[in-house]
């Protein structure tokens, strides 16, 4: 299997199939116009894709179908996803016609990340802390158990704090010498009480001030199955069932939870996979160098 060759098979019944085969970058997937308008992402482990959609078009990835609300439609591939994927496209009006794409994800390098100077208890929490978190555990999943029937995740994103990336989606994390699981956001670091912008609008699904790991913790619905995740945060600014929009101020970077410095950690999932906030905004402006080791966050 070659990472980057991309398969499509239209089929109009009854006439008879065609099948047509071309290499091309992985990350910049031709779909077919026939379906599919226009869309914007990466196809990598890691990325988000966003598609408008022609009208009666049914999408299904690897044979699951796919949720699609005023033509449009959103897939994600997590950290380790595999790299053939399956995409397949039904005319709802014409039955009889099908476009069936396979495409090979880009493949990631992952870096490894060493975090000094953590408490331990936040390494490997006490048996007094277990209860709680995984109480807290049961909050998190559900509040990300439903989503809303709205097309916010359709907006460009933009960055929700500015400063220096700390720390890198997928990077394999050490703290204080111990392996743990990777890290599955993007860590921006700002001075303390920082405001933090919502990156685009949604609903409001989750607003806890004090969890274990994460500190101050806001998620943010942008429908059908996308969340952003903001951890961290010293402040909290919004509530459960706000709506907010783009450029609103949800809350304050911090240095709340498991970290070493004010910094804000911004997550992304779709369904279950996690997905690289990175790969969804433009450049930020401010200078930004990754750190791969050291204490601050």
């Amino acid at each position: 299997m070659k990472t980057g060759f991309s398969r499509l098979f239209f089929a109009f019944f009854p006439m008879a199939a065609m099948f047509a085969s071309a290499a091309m970058a992985a990350s910049t997937v031709d779909l077919p116009k026939s379906f599919v308008e226009h869309h914007r992402g990466q196809f990598t482990q890691g990325g988000l894709i966003v598609m408008q959609l022609r009208p009666h078009t049914k999408v299904f990835l690897n044979g699951a179908p796919i949720d699609v609300l005023d033509n449009q439609a959103v897939i994600g591939f997590g950290r380790d996803a595999p790299l053939q994927q399956q995409l397949k496209f039904v005319d709802a009006a014409a039955k009889t016609q099908t476009a069936e794409l396979e495409v090979n994800l880009r493949p990631r390098d992952y870096k490894i990340q060493r975090i000094e100077g953590l408490p331990q208890k936040m390494v490997t929490p006490p048996a007094e802390a277990l209860e709680k978190i995984r109480r807290q555990g049961k909050i998190k999943r559900a509040a990300r158990a439903e989503s809303v029937r709205q097309t916010w995740f359709a907006e460009p994103f933009v960055w929700p704090v500015e400063g220096r990336i700390s720390g890198v989606y997928g990077s394999q994390r050490f703290y204080n010498g111990e392996p743990r699981r990777p890290h599955f956001g993007i860590d921006i670091a700002a001075p303390r009480k920082t405001p933090v912008r919502a990156p685009a609008s949604g609903r409001v699904s989750l607003a806890e001030t004090d969890m274990y790991f994460e500190g101050g913790l806001i998620f943010i619905d942008h429908g059908l199955s996308v969340t952003s995740v903001f951890m961290h945060l010293d402040s909290i600014h919004v509530a459960v069932g706000d709506v907010v929009q783009q450029g609103d101020v949800i809350g304050r970077v911090g240095s709340t939870g498991r970290s070493t410095g004010p910094h804000l950690d911004w997550r992304m999932y779709w369904q279950q996979q996690r997905v690289d906030p990175a790969l969804l905004v433009p450049p930020m402006k401010a200078k930004a160098s990754t750190a791969s080791s050291g204490k601050k966050p």
